[in-house]
């Protein structure tokens, strides 16, 4: 057999064969049934014309149809495109046309949207789920009369397994390809080397899976050790919780908003899992919201990072080695991950150990490059490392510290300013329940510090005057915000991190 993506749940449907693979409601596969049914999808999607290389997308929300449409698309050698659910349609026909999908498969109620991006992309849609268009053909249903697909068909390493487009913060989304070794590499190291994870482990699937972490981290690496998938479509903290409970959960893997949400909905519920361990990556995770997420639950936040270029894990606090909490960790098996000059692009000049500078990133996992962007492909990868545009530094034990991504580093009046570190001091005032922290035009500083608060109604009032008066008997004069700005919730991208881009465009122009 080939190295491919597809063979991690053909191993475990031999491997695991009665072992409960994915659970949504009151429906459980094993790993047998969930193997054979993406068979099946395989061979519709081939009897419409899919062959190798040839890129699918999917606009799916977190059920098995995900994995079945997955894992079927790489057993013919095809590329997976998936969709983030919320675009709209020019954004799905941007990534359609951009991709070269030959066919999007597309969950019924994302079809308002899904079908019309197809439309204007001219590309074929084949429908999950009930509810969908009669003049739509269904995938599900014609997967059930349609004879398997046989024989995994063989790829190489390099060849490209996946497109994940990144979140267009500068400029259009830019599709980073992932190889197969890219993937199956991440999810041994994780699996191995990294993650306490095994047949036993139950996981709750509430990270998106068209996003890199829940898609390698959460259904890849799960399906890879045998463990059971509890999905969840949307992710509500509440129902997180009970869920967890319900099904007797060992493994949490989410973001900070989800681990937030945890912790709010705690709050009004007696659901307290048994957690074997919680694994948190995708932003950086204040050091409050794990010390109330250990003493709610008795868990330790095990953190890590990565980014899409980097299929996705690069560090994490892993197996065999004492965790530091406010770090992400160490580099995993097989990769280098060092700091080096920010303001140098053509090169690459590594840093000593402890000094700030931007976290680069060599190995297995880096991505092949950027679909159809030569120039932007050689700009991120330089000497062989992945520039990741974000800021931390290294300890003279390998522990890596994200400070800040470098494009949200705020200049006030020539002094940087580090938003993570004014987004941990605030979390520990009693009535600030999340925040995050921008840079707002200025005419005088340039930029401005500025506080955007959800509050916590339990921590008591609190006015933009006090709690500024609050942070700056706790930080620099140069730091503490001078304007705070209050909002019931925050704009959110795919994987859950608070677009801070978004609440700079809201608010630039108010005082």
């Amino acid at each position: 057999m080939s190295l491919t993506i597809a063979s991690i749940l053909a191993e475990s449907a031999v491997r695991h064969a009665d072992r409960t693979a994915v659970v949504l409601g009151d429906l459980r596969l094993t790993y047998a049934q969930l193997w054979a049914h993406s068979l099946q999808y395989a061979a519709v999607l081939r009897e419409k014309g899919v062959a190798r290389g040839d890129k699918v997308a999917l606009l799916l929300p977190n059920t098995p149809h995900f994995p079945l449409a997955y894992y079927g698309t790489l057993a013919l050698g095809a590329v997976a495109v998936p969709v983030h659910a919320l675009l709209k349609a020019e954004e799905i026909q941007y990534v359609l046309e951009d991709s070269g999908a030959k066919a999007l498969v597309c969950a019924a109620p994302l079809l308002g949207e899904g079908a019309k991006g197809a439309e204007l992309a001219g590309v074929p849609v084949l429908a999950v789920m009930d509810g969908g268009d009669a003049s739509v053909e269904r995938i599900d249903t014609m997967a059930l009369s349609t004879p398997p697909v046989e024989a995994l068909v063989p790829t190489e390493p390099e060849d490209t397994a996946v497109i994940l487009y990144t979140s267009g913060t500068t400029g259009t989304p830019k599709g980073a390809e992932i190889t197969h070794l890219n993937v199956t590499m991440n999810v041994v190291a994780s699996a191995m080397h990294s993650f306490d994870i095994d047949e036993n482990d139950v996981v709750l699937g509430c990270l998106p899976l068209f996003h890199t972490f829940g898609q390698t981290c959460c259904m890849n690496t799960a399906f890879y050790v045998g463990a059971s998938v509890v999905l969840l479509p949307r992710f509500d903290g509440a129902q997180a919780l009970e869920l967890l409970a319900k099904e007797k959960c060992t493994i949490f893997m989410g973001v900070p908003t989800m681990y937030i949400g945890l912790i709010e909905a705690a709050k009004s519920s007696e659901h307290r899992p048994t957690l074997k361990s919680a694994l948190s990556g995708g932003a950086a995770l204040p050091v409050p919201v794990l010390e109330k997420f250990a003493e709610v639950f008795g868990t330790q936040v095990l953190e890590g990072y990565g980014l899409t270029e980097t299929s996705p894990v690069a560090t994490f606090n892993q197996v065999g080695f004492e965790p530091k909490p406010g770090t992400v960790g160490k580099a995993i098996w097989g990769v280098e991950v060092e700091v080096a000059k920010a303001d140098v692009d053509d090169s690459i000049e590594l840093l000593p150990t402890g000094e700030l500078g931007e976290i680069v990133v060599r190995g297995h996992n880096v991505f092949k490059g950027y679909l159809n962007k030569p120039e932007a492909t050689a700009s991120a990868i330089v000497d062989g490392w992945f520039r990741t545009g974000d800021l931390g530094t290294k300890d003279e034990d390998g522990y890596v510290s994200i400070v800040d991504r470098k494009k949200d580093m705020v200049i006030r009046g020539g002094y940087n300013i580090y938003p993570r570190e004014v987004e941990e001091a605030l979390l520990r005032h009693p009535a600030v329940a999340q925040v995050a922290v921008i840079g707002l035009p200025d005419p005088q500083y340039g930029e401005e510090v500025c506080a955007v608060v959800v509050k916590d109604p339990a921590g008591g009032d609190l006015s933009e005057q006090e709690l500024s008066a609050w942070a700056k008997e706790r930080l620099a004069a140069y730091k503490y915000p001078r304007r705070v700005f209050f909002t019931d919730a925050f704009p959110l991208g795919p994987s859950g991190k608070v677009l801070k881009r978004e609440l700079v465009a809201q608010l630039k122009d108010e005082s």
